[in-house]
């Protein structure tokens, strides 16, 4: 299969190169047809470092301001000619690809009904970095604000997030996935369209994954294919969970209308609240976010 690789970097020239050097392996089986580096303005040397692999077809882009994730995807596939590929793999700066690990993915895509793509997740140390997510709903939201969205997700299927390291031992559907690694079929992607911009970080893989379901796409888990994640902002970062909180509230009453997004929202929100209480600072953030009439995180 030929094969487009979309990097989307902001201050990421420290992890960059390793992530460019793990794509010689990780590519092979398959024609690596082109690697986008989409820079949203970073104020480091991410540019530079992606021109000095000189080993690999990179295309580099700069966006001129902080656009978003959604916007520098769709920048990075804009670059390509689709007509010359069968599949793009979106990947963030901070992964490193197993060697051969795209050619799973890219037989995943072979199968009709396939749309999306996507690996088992690792941690640095190797360990299991949960990815894999079913749909958003009310029902779940309550369950987690209650016992906590680690253990709803091992049990059964009561939890959005899937934790149970079982569930990740065999390949399958499922609703929506991290968009730190997707592999994404071109007949798709002319089929759906861009990634929608209005959300500028997290949900819109998310929205991306659902709207592809919606026309018949299946987001698809491969475990043959394995890629290290370093990631983890969202769950240090106080101003970027409450943006990942927010988003996924007016993602859920965009896709399902007020009445059930009111009922998301305050679910959310009980379970923010709770964990505020019992002293996270990210859900300290999150609760405030949720609180403001613009639905805006904190700075």
């Amino acid at each position: 299969m030929r094969v487009a690789v979309v990097i989307v970097t902001y201050n990421s020239a420290d992890v960059l190169e390793g992530c460019l050097r793990s794509l010689a392996s990780g590519a092979r089986g398959v024609e690596l047809a082109a690697v986008v580096v989409a820079d949203n303005a970073s104020a480091d040397d991410c540019l530079t470092v992606a021109k000095r692999v000189a080993d690999l077809p990179v295309i580099t882009l700069q966006l001129g301001r902080n656009a978003g994730y959604a916007a520098a995807i769709n920048a990075g596939v804009d670059a390509l000619d689709l007509d010359e590929l069968d599949a793009i793999y979106v990947i963030n700066p901070d992964c490193r690809l197993a060697s051969g690990s795209i050619v799973p993915l890219a037989e995943c895509l072979k199968t009709p009904g396939r749309g999306i793509a996507v690996p088992y997740m690792v941690n640095p140390d190797g360990s299991l970095q949960p990815s894999l997510r079913r749909r958003p709903s009310v029902r779940r939201a309550v369950i987690e604000a209650v016992i906590g969205g680690d253990l709803a997700g091992r049990l059964g299927r009561l939890g959005e997030l899937v934790t149970n390291p079982r569930e990740y031992e065999r390949p399958g559907p499922f609703a929506w996935a991290t968009g730190a690694a997707m592999l994404l079929s071109v007949p798709m992607i002319r089929e759906i369209g861009p990634w929608d911009e209005s959300f500028f970080l997290y949900s819109e893989e998310t929205e991306y994954c659902l709207r592809a379901a919606d026309r018949g796409w299946l987001t698809w888990y491969e475990p043959a294919s394995v890629i290290e994640h370093i990631g983890g902002d969202s769950g240090t970062n106080p101003a970027l969970a409450a943006l990942l909180i927010v988003n996924k509230v007016k993602l859920f009453r965009r896709r399902r209308g007020r009445l059930a997004g009111a009922a998301y929202y305050l679910a959310v929100l009980l379970g923010e609240g709770a964990r505020a209480l019992a002293g996270r600072k990210i859900s300290k953030a999150s609760f405030a976010a949720l609180l403001r009439p613009s639905g805006a995180p904190l700075p």
